[in-house]
């Protein structure tokens, strides 16, 4: 059963960042610019971001089921939409609809999984919704890249068709609600169903202007833009605004009070900290082999497919050491080996082989294995009854938060620390002394030597040299951002260190 209900969801992850890969394509079918194609990305995240944290307590109203059904009927349907959408404004347009369907999958998932298996079985089935949610990202450039390039960029969504419809015949027939499910529903329709409105438009304005932001913000020079500040602005009242709120009224649309369990908020933490460097790195690693190396967009997706497998195989083990070893312990190393492998990266220039990229994904992939299970164990050890849709909304809230904020900011710090690089460059002393001299002379004189005119070849030489130091800026900045992760990441041993024990094997708590 865990496999039938990954099978959307990891659809769904991937269509997070397949499409990537393929915006000059759909801007040149569309007829629009590359700016306006982003769209096709920020449409998708923010209608993701809205539901999420309310699919809890719509899983509760429609019944568990039910809601999943129809989150899977909606992303497919959407799907084809996109495929067959005639311009640009119907593809953003039904790519909403396509992040609302979507949004609710995850989180259903999770919940479901939580409920079905037993305490000390449960290790097992976060694993293969683990492989879901953390190898769709991992392969997604690689495959939007090899459908887009023998294919059309229409076949990136009609792929999300047929798994759909399979989905949806093996859930209707395989899935039943289990008791506890039962009771959530009848909780929360007993003495008839009444929507926080309020909670919800704030919760939504906030969330949605941040995800705006976020996607944004660098491509317009942040708080330089009006644009930015006025979403910037909104999004802090809705946030503000909704979390004052459901923190006073007596059935919140959004579970905030979860967040006093200790367990359940250093897990969301935890969680958060692992989207940052799981979607941060899959963005960085490409970008960095192809405007560096000068990668092709499938070679950069083939050396960042091996961490995929990683984590597919060292799953299943981590499911098994999960019901015999501490959580925290296992999160802590997972944190510790990310440490290492983002510090591994710190020694890459503009030379590194493939293999050498390649085995320091793998690297990487090893800690994130240890990661998804023990954090989904250790946050849903305690919760009260009833509490599973709730606590699993907001989880995913905190994976897709971080995995945006880390694309963010490491696509901010690479530009402003480039900047930084290139006048710490363009002002040494020896950017007019005698070994630049030196060194512009010499590619100037093979250039005359290959018939070019003398002061033209003077002229390119400085070129040359000018593209290098540029180079070398940008090749600095990367250094700086995976500093940076390893910093963070090195904080969240500490983090996970803290978590309070749990029984483990048969003894563990239902946790609902």
């Amino acid at each position: 059963m865990a496999v039938v209900v990954s099978m959307a969801t990891f659809m769904e992850v991937l269509d997070t960042s397949i499409a990537n890969v393929s915006l000059n394509h759909i801007a040149g079918g569309m007829a629009a610019s590359l700016n306006e194609s982003t769209w096709v990305l920020t449409s998708y995240l923010v209608s993701n971001a809205v539901i999420l944290p309310i699919s809890g307590w719509l899983a509760s109203v429609m019944g568990r089921k039910r809601f999943y059904m129809t989150c899977v009927a909606l992303f497919t349907c959407s799907s084809l939409l996109c495929g067959l959408a005639p311009t640009l404004g119907w593809l953003v347009a039904f790519r909403v609809l396509q992040g609302i369907g979507g949004g609710g999958l995850a989180p259903s998932e999770q919940s479901i999984l939580a409920d079905a298996f037993p305490p000390q079985k449960r290790g097992q089935a976060f694993a293969v919704y683990g492989i879901a949610v953390v190898v769709a990202p991992a392969i997604g450039p690689t495959l939007g890249g090899w459908i887009t390039d023998n294919f059309s960029w229409r076949w990136i969504f009609f792929i999300n068709v047929p798994v759909g419809i399979l989905s949806l015949v093996l859930t209707y027939h395989m899935l039943h609600e289990s008791a506890q499910a039962i009771a959530e529903h009848r909780a929360a329709i007993r003495g008839g169903i009444k929507v926080d409105y309020i909670g919800f438009g704030l919760i939504a304005m906030g969330l949605g202007c941040l995800q705006v932001v976020l996607d944004k913000g660098q491509e317009d020079d942040w708080f330089s833009s009006s644009f930015i500040c006025a979403f910037a602005l909104a999004s802090a009242i809705g946030l503000i605004g909704g979390i004052l709120w459901e923190l006073t009224i007596d059935k919140p649309i959004v579970d905030l009070p979860l967040l006093k369990r200790r367990n359940f908020a250093l897990t969301n933490i935890v969680m958060f900290s692992m989207g940052f460097i799981l979607f941060g790195t899959t963005q960085l690693l490409p970008q960095y082999t192809q405007s560096l190396l000068g990668y092709t967009a499938t070679q950069a997706g083939l050396m960042i497919s091996p961490g995929g497998f990683c984590v597919m195989a060292m799953m299943p083990v981590v499911g098994f050491l999960v019901g015999r070893v501490q959580p925290r312990y296992l999160v802590a190393f997972g944190m510790l080996v990310e440490a290492l492998a983002m510090y591994n990266m710190t020694h890459f220039d503009t030379q590194v082989p493939f293999s050498t990229l390649a085995w320091a994904r793998v690297y990487q992939a090893f800690g994130l294995a240890f990661l998804f299970v023990p954090i989904n164990t250790a946050a849903y050890s305690d919760l009260p009854p009833g509490k599973n849709n709730n606590a699993s909304a907001l989880m995913n809230l905190s994976r897709n938060l971080g995995g945006s904020v880390g694309v963010s900011l490491a696509n901010t710090m690479l530009f402003r620390r480039s900047q930084l690089h290139q006048n710490i460059l363009v002002s040494t002393p020896s950017m007019s002394g005698p070994e630049y001299l030196n060194n512009l002379h010499i590619i100037a004189a093979n250039m005359v030597r290959q018939g070019m005119n003398s002061s033209i070849a003077l002229q390119h030489a400085a070129a040359v040299i000018n593209n290098t130091m540029e180079k070398q800026a940008e090749m600095l900045s990367y250094l700086d951002v995976f500093r940076f992760m390893a910093g963070a990441s090195l904080m969240m041993v500490f983090v996970a260190l803290i978590l309070t024990k749990i029984p483990l094997g048969r003894k563990m708590a239902a946790g609902h």
